[in-house]
């Protein structure tokens, strides 16, 4: 076997990759914020998670700390990750790592996974989420938070969305949002409810409860009342929900009852968090917050991760819902975890917990990493759209290899495609590429895709028989436009770099070690924001090749480490 899988390297390193495999040397990410905020020593920086990364929920195992976001039709799914300050994050894995786990064919990128919960019992970890366009919600289970995790076991009988699990000695509840027990009365109208959940068997029991109907308070319509957790302090149950939705007016709620099952009555000081009262033009904001989990330290101290934005302008955000951190205070008997009118500070004290060292590459601040493919895999913050069937990519000889797969924005499909989030606003992203398109519409290069009909691409193609370096768009639509383009010989090294400055983004390339030139400045990047895409994820740029003759499923041969 090793004799067998050293002449395979051999033979590799003697042959280059062939004109329709694009062969990609490196990749280079460098980021910092427009807002430099000055973190004192025993401060730490908001966010905690820069870029797409939204829907925390947390739980605490002793004093480590485990937290999970949203991936919707990304793959790998639902990221895991680990600290003991609450500060300091490293992502040790992703629970939903395996194509047999969840298939995510023909979900659009913002289905999919949607705000799992993570829990601890009886020497297991739970998470339980629901999959939007697939069978609805689902629990998965691990010995340790690194994994393996289960395959899903379904819950056909809890419709909507968001689930939780509480957990009360020996017996589980999972709360989620539902249909009310109603007709709606306007659009956004939902409910939360409770029933229980048989964990050792995997399935649900008895009765199910309406906790919530509509809100604070359904007289004022509140809309999208959303991912709910309940916990328990002193004489009293907690229930904290997200309300208002995810847009500029998202805020925070919770109710208390003195029984599981309710009467819940609203805190009157409602919302425990939000930024929709202050002004829209205020400088470098931070709006759009909610969707908290509440989590109580070894200390006794209480805090919240939660999700927010950082708007470059308006409205206007490539890099997706972030999460955030901030201390819960508890007043006559309700928490707060911001005062009315105030803004989410930058800086913000440090929890009373032992500090850790950041994670490499830190995932707060101005901070960029350099990434040889010169491992056995990919490190597990690089993503793919959907479930592929096979690898679609490998890693060869200190090499990131890709054959081709779907196009971008084929929902039937699997494209060969791995990117990494943006977490600047002022960003590059630099790569080496080697690639001979030998066909019209063959290209490889770096893709930047926001949702299915919002991306581009920039790199090298063939265009009426001629190599050419080449920008696309596309638009809210599944047609490409083309911007610009320029000849080029593809017979060597092509470096492609993609430079991010708010809402306008430049593309330089450099043939071998020739000068750097700029195919297009200042291009409006408004096709890569939510506002204008829709949907709930970030920009994810990285390694494309599409052949429109050669959409198999995954590369040729194996990576490195496989033999």
């Amino acid at each position: 076997m090793i004799r067998a899988f050293t002449l395979v390297l051999a033979i590799a390193a003697a042959f280059p990759a062939t004109a329709q495999t694009a062969r990609f040397e490196r990749f280079t990410y460098r980021g910092r914020s427009p807002e430099q905020v000055s973190v004192k020593a025993g401060e730490y920086r908001n966010p905690i998670l820069s870029g797409y990364y939204p829907d925390p929920s947390i739980t605490r195992v002793g004093g480590d700390y485990y937290l999970v976001n949203s991936s919707f039709a990304y793959f790998p799914g639902i990221p895991i990750w680990h600290s003991i300050d609450l500060v300091n994050w490293t992502q040790i894995g992703n629970a939903i790592d395996r194509p047999g786990q969840l298939d995510l064919t023909g979900r659009a990128i913002s289905q999919g996974v949607f705000a799992p919960d993570i829990s601890y019992h009886a020497g297991l970890f739970y998470i339980v989420t629901t999959c939007v366009g697939c069978k609805g919600n689902f629990v998965i289970t691990a010995k340790t938070p690194q994994g393996p995790w289960s395959d899903p076991i379904w819950l056909p009988t809890v419709e909507g969305i968001d689930p939780s699990i509480y957990w009360e000695g020996d017996r589980a509840y999972i709360v989620n949002n539902r249909a009310p027990d109603e007709p709606a009365r306007y659009e956004g109208h939902r409910a939360i409810w409770l029933q229980e959940y048989d964990w050792r068997a995997g399935r649900m029991l008895g009765e199910s409860t309406q906790l919530i109907n509509g809100g604070t308070d359904i007289a004022k319509k509140p809309v999208w009342i959303e991912g709910p957790h309940i916990f328990k302090r002193g004489a009293f149950y907690y229930l904290t929900a997200a309300e208002g939705g995810t847009g500029v007016n998202h805020s925070q709620v919770v109710f208390r009852s003195n029984g599981l099952r309710g009467p819940f009555v609203p805190n009157p000081g409602n919302p425990i968090l939000t930024q929709r009262d202050l002004p829209r033009d205020r400088a470098n904001p931070i709006s759009a917050a909610g969707h908290a989990d509440l989590i109580e330290t070894q200390n006794g101290e209480w805090w919240a991760p939660f999700l927010a934005v950082r708007p470059y302008a308006g409205d206007r955000y490539t890099i997706g819902r972030e999460t955030f951190l901030l201390p819960v205070t508890w007043r006559n008997g309700w928490p707060s975890i911001l005062e009315h009118g105030k803004a989410i500070p930058f800086a913000v004290q440090r929890p009373r917990l032992p500090t850790a060292r950041p994670s490499v590459p830190p995932t707060s601040g101005d901070f960029g990493y350099t990434d040889a493919f010169d491992g056995c895999v990919l490190p597990k913050q690089w993503i793919g759209i959907r479930t592929p069937k096979t690898p679609v990519y490998r890693l060869a000889n200190g090499g990131l290899e890709l054959d081709g797969g779907a196009a971008i924005g084929d929902l039937k499909g699997v494209p060969a495609f791995v990117g990494r989030r943006q977490q600047h606003h002022i960003a590059s992203f630099t790569t080496t590429l080697r690639y001979v398109p030998t066909e019209d519409g063959a290209r490889a290069g770096l893709a930047a895709v926001q949702s299915d009909q919002s991306s581009l691409f920039f790199g090298l193609s063939r265009i009426a028989g001629k190599p050419m370096v080449a920008l696309y768009t596309r638009d809210k639509t599944d047609i490409d436009t083309l911007v610009a383009s320029a000849p080029v010989d593809p017979s060597g090294s092509v470096t492609l770099a993609i430079r991010a400055n708010a809402g306008t983004w430049s593309f330089d390339y450099r043939v071998g070690e020739g000068r750097t030139v700029t195919l297009k400045a200042d291009l409006d990047a408004a096709l890569l924001t939510t506002e204008r895409a829709g949907g709930f994820v970030g920009t994810v740029v990285g390694p494309y090749v599409f052949n429109p003759r050669a959409t198999s499923l995954g590369p040729k041969g194996e990576s490195a480490c496989s033999g």
